[in-house]
């Protein structure tokens, strides 16, 4: 992430969180006031979204200082120290529920991300986000499961032709919806169909699409559908995925799995900033 890509979302959520300044901390403390404050961990978990932190508070006050002892990525532990900061007791007031906003919510995700990859170990599956982002926060939960472990599917409805359902309703058949956008975007432009049976699975195959998404499909429907594929196009399982089937669906030879949950319904990582 590039500091052009996050500065809009941090000012957003600064402007949100003091549009008229902070009231208390201004009013109360001293403005010569200074103060070294901690992030502590509170519970096990996948840290991301420490770049973000220094930002929010570079933007606040150039002047406080940074001290990074863990970084996005590490597995961190209750107790854990993450980082230091030293400055101006007001500025590092006025940075802390943002600072702490991000980083609970990205930490939550890669470490929801990394529960789903464990399991995927050495199985040659590999997890996929979706779309099913916080709006305006979509480049820091894709880059918290890229944290994780997991890899992105498409950022935009402009980065690749995904054709579902509703697409296909409307166009009336999977065959003449992938020549049309074949024959619209550029040759590096991927097309995947989303698929509910072995017939739409051929159709989409003879189609030339470079993906197939198996969207729903029983266990033994998708058994059947791998082996008829036998490894001539990349195959998506998606709908319901939680990580008790997560090794059966891999166990069945699919390339990738998509969960929507690891951006919908995750679980913060509690994280406190506490002053020393």
């Amino acid at each position: 992430m590039e500091n052009q890509e996050i500065d809009p979302i941090i000012d957003r959520a600064l402007e949100e969180d003091m549009p008229g300044g902070d009231i208390t901390s201004e009013n109360v403390i001293p403005p010569d006031s200074n103060s070294t404050a901690v992030f502590l961990a509170k519970g096990d978990g996948v840290l991301a979204g420490m770049p973000v932190v220094r930002r929010v508070f570079q933007k606040i006050d150039a002047s406080i200082r940074f001290t990074e002892w863990k970084h996005d990525g590490a597995f961190i532990k209750n107790g854990t120290k993450l980082a230091k900061l030293e400055g101006n007791s007001i500025a590092l007031l006025k940075g802390e529920r943002t600072a702490l906003n991000f980083l609970q919510r990205m930490s939550g995700i890669a470490s929801e991300t990394r529960k789903y990859v464990k399991v995927l170990a050495g199985t040659g599956t590999k997890i996929l986000d979706t779309r099913k982002t916080t709006p305006g926060l979509r480049i820091l939960e894709k880059y918290a499961v890229k944290i994780g472990g997991g890899e992105n599917h498409r950022f935009s409805l402009s980065d690749m032709v995904m054709l579902k359902d509703n697409h296909l309703t409307i166009v009336g058949s999977i065959y003449r919806a992938v020549k049309k956008a074949r024959e619209a975007v550029q040759d590096h432009i991927k097309i995947e169909v989303e698929t509910a049976s072995l017939e739409e699975v051929k159709e989409a195959l003879e189609s030339g699409a470079d993906m197939i998404m198996l969207d729903n499909m029983t266990m033994e429907l998708m058994e059947e559908v791998v082996k008829w594929v036998n490894g001539r196009v990349l195959l998506e399982a998606s709908g319901n995925v939680n990580l008790k089937k997560l090794k059966t669906l891999a166990d069945l030879g699919v390339d990738y799995i998509s969960v929507g949950g690891l951006t919908h319904s995750f679980k913060s990582l509690d994280i406190s900033m506490d002053f020393l």
